[in-house]
C-alpha cells in the first residue's frame, strides 16, 4: 500500500466514524448504509486524485513491498557477532 492508499483509508474510516456519530444507527442496515457512505467519500477524494494526477492510486504492493531492505545490526556486541535484533534505518 502506498501513503495514498493509507491516507484515503483512514479518510473512510474517518468519514464513516462521524457520520456514524451524527446518524447513530440502529441495527446492521443502517451501519451498513453508513459505511458505505464513509467509503463513498474516500472514493471520491480517489477518482479525483486519480483525475489530476492520471495515474492510478491502488497498487498491488503492500507495506513490506514498499520499504528498504532493513539495516540489521547486532546492537549487544556493537554489530560484529551474536544474534542480532533489527534496527530499521
Amino acid at each position: 500500500m502506498s501513503n495514498l492508499e493509507l491516507v484515503l483509508n483512514m479518510l473512510a474510516e474517518a468519514s464513516t466514524a462521524e457520520i456514524s456519530k451524527e446518524k447513530i444507527p440502529k441495527g446492521l442496515e443502517e451501519n451498513k448504509d453508513i459505511a458505505r457512505k464513509g467509503g463513498n467519500a474516500a472514493k471520491k477524494a480517489r477518482l479525483e486524485i486519480e483525475k489530476q494526477t492520471e495515474k492510478p492510486i491502488v497498487t498491488t504492493k503492500n507495506a513490506n513491498n514498499l520499504l528498504d531492505k532493513p539495516n540489521h545490526k547486532n546492537i549487544e556486541n556493537g554489530g560484529n557477532s551474536g544474534d542480532t535484533i533489527p534496527i530499521y534505518c
